[in-house]
């Protein structure tokens, strides 16, 4: 259910790629936190854990408020194009969720669910790619000021990928990795002291405790640490088409 949160966090469905403005937004998150409250209720949770919950869906508010100015701005930049309304209405109800669909699809990490987003964006593209579209008879200046300002604003919503945001997040991170060490981080930590660390005299502590000095600890990692796996390969960008070229007869 917490993944769930993020799934519908959307201004555009995954699901058919239709706008989801802040009223229908707001109806799928309360699902949700109506859902995960039943959970905490029947789990009996302590109110500590309760209370963690009730402080995340005081976010709602301004999550909604997110979305309200994201198709606010949308709105703004299209009228500027001074189009005609069947345009405006196929730019916003088309190009900008094609597009918003195609860069979710480039952030997925399960291929089944990429394909599908990027068929649904080839899918609502397409009509505005046919010959007869009314897209198609403006000139070729006036399409490409179209194309990059719904991919401008399909830019405008970007969602956090990471914990760590800038110099401060980094550090509060990097804090929170120093206290309350786990115990498999304790021995690992008790390791490095016991059997890595030198003095002035070059003796590590295992040494002195020992008498004789101990095997050195980078060739027992080797021995005993499964090497890592190959680095995953990276994916072939697919030639950059433009988002309203015709397509071929």
């Amino acid at each position: 259910m917490i993944r769930a949160l993020g799934e519908a966090y959307h201004p555009f469905e995954l699901e058919r790629g239709e706008a989801q403005p802040p009223e229908r937004l707001g109806e799928r998150l309360n699902a949700i936190w109506q859902r995960l409250e039943a959970l905490a209720e029947a789990a009996d949770l302590p109110a500590r854990a309760r209370a963690h919950l009730a402080k995340a869906k005081r976010l709602n508010t301004a999550l909604l408020a997110t979305i309200a100015f994201f198709f606010a701005t949308v709105q703004q930049r299209v009228e500027a194009l001074n189009l005609t309304p069947d345009l405006e209405t196929a730019v916003l109800e088309q190009l900008i969720p094609a597009i918003y669909l195609e860069r979710v699809a480039t952030k997925c990490s399960r291929a089944e669910e990429r394909q599908r987003l990027a068929a649904l964006s080839a899918q609502r593209l397409a009509p505005l790619r046919a010959a007869d579209h009314p897209i198609q008879a403006l000139e070729a200046t006036q399409r490409a000021e179209i194309e990059q300002v719904a991919s401008d604003c399909a830019n405008l919503f970007q969602r956090s990928s990471s914990a760590v945001e800038g110099r401060n997040g980094q550090l509060s991170l990097f804090h929170h990795g120093c206290h309350r060490l786990s115990a498999r981080k304790l021995s690992a930590l008790t390791a490095v002291h016991n059997f890595y660390i030198r003095r002035a005299d070059q003796t590590t502590a295992a040494e002195r405790f020992f008498g004789r000095a101990p095997p050195p600890l980078f060739e027992q990692l080797l021995e005993r640490v499964p090497l890592p796996p190959r680095p995953r390969r990276r994916r072939a960008r697919a030639p950059k088409v433009s988002y309203l070229s015709p397509m071929a007869a």
